[in-house]
């Protein structure tokens, strides 16, 4: 079909139109074609009402050829380069066709595009109007392009539109929103008539930047504020992670009388969900209900978030099993909720049964599950996940994250090898990359290793931040670096400008109480410009325990007692001390207070991945479907443990029993049913990797030195503090942790 104006008389006498005629304006629009175009809902028919429109000469009309284009150019169903096929047909096209063009490429969020088509309207001699630049300045807004924003502004004064309130706070967003807060203010200083929607552009563009203060003395000049101006506000303060700021917003917004929208519970479900802030939450999904909106998506996904985040993970599955359509959101909400509460088996559970049902996961997606196989210590099932993404996602826009993530999970899953061959293929690294890998190798006991990296970083002109460094000191705590580790903690805010946090004094005074020197940890805390915390006194507590520091330990203990109540961490510890010292009555005692207290103590939890599966084991477990035949490889480690010369150390039981029992306790912790799961489990001389809760007890330690040797496997065990990889008799903690 052809798309140019027909020159045949007998057409155009159909309707009696000429090419340079003007229809009567009420025969055009009450002919029965407006109709079928108003109706129209695919662009198949459109292509039907075109064709009509030649054979009677309607599309001599710019006013018909301006409703085809606009059928294409805004309607979803519509076809974009086919309004532009009719637009170049036209000789002379008006203004209201150009604009219609330049709104169908804004839609379409081609910001080139739209500065193109207004370049092109401008050279052919098309004069903009008030309702082109509000497009043209929203495409400006998104690029970045400044200096072009700067020219348009300029055609803004020549054709007289700047008095326009929607020109006006288009002018202002897009300065607000590239940065340009002063040409902004100055827009705004000069508007005659300021409304809401002004207001509304520059307070978003100081919110975006952190200009809390200006925006605050704003949004209490606007005369009457509408829903817009609340929301940007409340989104604003969510967005910079001042969420209880953003939440009092909201509050007194309903105060106020004035109704939200689901623009606004879209950003109170954020700051609910980011905050904790379960009960507002319901309140909001009460709302939500109550005013039938539980068939939008995007506040049911939102909905979905906070009760994962605030913890509520029931509720949150029974709301995505009831959506009777779910998008990609839905799943990744869900699975992110899993992995934010540490159900991560669960969420690789519900990550296998999106890819079952087809759904195409994303790089959030992956995120998430990466995370959830990094904490399981899921190298199997980590390996698969990056295959698949190397395989289908090579060019994700967010790649140098997956690739900092899949990093980060091969150090935690026990294969640093592999993590630092990820890092090594990196055209490009962010930070993030460095500091993975660098963190990696010190949990692996790599300092030497660690500060290498950390010297080619530097060479390299990456700028450390406040993380590197948690990586650099726990390194030189791990190996009992102390002169070097003071020089790095020195080097922090003389050379690199960067204020000690609180994981910084941590690591010090694991460092330093390790080795012995409790004058120089405790001066350390006493100088420290903000309080210590329970993990600095618990590091503390830890070496009174390695050194049988135990009136030390009492002191330090005490304070955890204070500022820790419901922590049994601290109770376990001293016990612990006592209990090598052969105090019972004050284990007894130590005891009685926890039991008094309704503490209990955290239970040992040891995983270990076999087949893509990860089993689980608690201190004596019998729940496993092969406990008969674990007991039975357990029995057979403890007899070939003292055959060859094993004696367990049972000084840290906690209970004043028999010898025999105490052997026996100690043989049935979770490692060591893992341990022997594995042994089972798996082919002689594959490497065996299992992941603890809690750090690995000293007897332990030593036992599993010895199975390394006698049952010749590599053993890599991750506990709270680090890795362990046990080989031919010897870890390479070399027996500081």
């Amino acid at each position: 079909m052809a798309l140019f104006l027909p020159s045949s008389s007998v057409i155009l006498c159909s309707l009696n139109f000429s090419p340079n005629s003007n229809p009567p304006y009420n025969l055009l629009h009450t002919h029965p074609s407006f109709d079928r175009l108003s109706n129209c809902n695919s662009i198949k028919t459109l292509k039907q009402i075109h064709a009509q429109f030649i054979k009677t000469g309607l599309c001599n009309t710019q006013f018909a050829l301006s409703k085809l284009i606009e059928f294409c150019a805004i309607n979803p169903a519509g076809d974009l380069d086919y309004a532009v096929s009719i637009f170049d047909a036209i000789d002379e096209p008006n203004t209201l066709i150009w604009n219609t063009v330049i709104r169908g490429q804004s839609l379409k969020s081609c910001c080139v595009s739209v500065l193109d088509w207004y370049v092109r309207m401008i050279s052919s001699g098309g004069e903009p109007n008030s309702y082109t630049f509000p497009f043209v300045l929203k495409a400006i807004a998104k690029s970045g392009f400044v200096r072009e924003g700067e020219q348009i502004h300029g055609h803004v004064l020549k054709f007289g539109v700047e008095l326009d309130v929607y020109v006006n706070s288009s002018l202002i967003n897009m300065y607000a929103q590239n940065g340009e807060l002063g040409n902004a203010q100055k827009v705004f200083d000069e508007s005659p008539h300021r409304n809401p929607v002004s207001f509304t552009a520059l307070i978003t563009g100081y919110v975006s930047k952190g200009r809390f203060k200006d925006a605050c003395v704003l949004f209490d000049e606007i005369p009457v504020k509408d829903v817009v101006s609340w929301n940007a506000m409340i989104a604003g303060y969510a967005q910079s992670g001042q969420f209880n700021k953003s939440l009092d917003f909201f509050r007194e917004m309903l105060s106020t009388g004035v109704t939200p929208d689901e623009s606004t519970m879209l950003s109170v479900l954020s700051a609910c969900a980011q905050s904790g802030s379960l009960e507002l939450g319901k309140w909001v999904g009460s709302w939500i209900e109550r005013n039938g909106l539980r068939t939008k998506l995007r506040l049911v996904n939102a909905l979905i978030d906070m009760y994962a985040k605030c913890g509520d993970l029931e509720t949150a599955r029974t709301l995505f099993e009831g959506l009777p359509q779910k998008d990609r959101i839905s799943w990744n909400v869900m699975i992110g909720g899993y992995t934010h509460q540490s159900f991560h088996i669960d969420a690789l559970t519900l990550f296998r049964k999106m890819l079952e049902l087809r759904v195409e996961p994303n790089d959030v997606t992956f995120l998430s599950v990466i995370s959830a196989c990094a904490h399981l210590g899921a190298l199997d099932y980590g390996k698969w996940v990056h295959v698949y993404i190397d395989r289908n996602f090579k060019h994700l826009s967010n790649i140098i994250a997956l690739k900092t993530s899949l990093i980060d999970m091969y150090a935690k899953c026990g294969d640093i090898n592999a993590a630092k061959q990820i890092f090594d293929d990196m055209e490009t690294k962010s930070l993030s990359s460095w500091n993975a890998l660098l963190i990696g190798l010190a949990m692996h006991g790599g300092a030497i290793d660690a500060l290498d990296l950390f010297s080619k970083m530097v060479a390299d002109g990456i700028k450390p931040d406040d993380i590197t460094f948690v990586g650099i000191l726990s390194a030189c705590s791990h190996a009992g670096f102390v002169d070097l580790g003071r020089q790095y903690f020195n080097s922090m805010t003389h050379e690199h400008k960067i204020s000690p946090k609180l994981h910084h004094y941590g690591c010090m005074v694991d460092l330093l109480s390790r080795a012995g020197l409790f004058d120089e940890a405790e001066e350390l805390i006493c100088s420290m410009p903000m309080k210590p915390d329970g993990a600095i006194w618990g590091s503390l507590l830890a070496s009174c325990k390695l050194h049988n520091k135990i009136e030390l330990a009492e002191k330090v203990a005490n304070y955890l007692f204070e500022i820790e109540p419901n922590n049994p961490g601290p109770y376990i510890v001293l016990s612990n001390i006592y209990a090598k010292a052969s105090r019972w009555d004050d284990v007894a005692r130590i005891r009685t207070r926890l039991n008094d207290r309704g503490m209990k103590k955290i239970p040992g939890c040891t995983s270990i991945e076999v087949g893509n599966i990860v089993h689980e084991f608690l201190v004596s477990d019998k729940l496993h479907p092969q406990s008969a035949d674990i007991y039975e490889m357990l029995d057979e480690v403890d007899r070939v443990l003292a055959k060859h010369g094993h004696v367990p150390d049972t000084s840290e039981v906690l209970y004043d029993m028999d010898e025999e029992w105490k052997e026996g306790a100690l043989s049935h912790h979770s490692e060591r049913l893992a341990i022997a799961y594995g042994l089972i489990s798996t082919k002689p001389g594959t490497v065996i990797r299992i992941v603890k809760n809690l750090r690995v007890c000293g007897n332990c330690h030593s036992a599993t030195k010895l199975i390394s040797t006698i049952f010749n496997r590599q053993i890599i065990a991750r506990d709270r503090n680090r890795f362990h990889h046990f080989k031919d008799g010897s870890c390479s903690c070399m027996d500081q942790w």
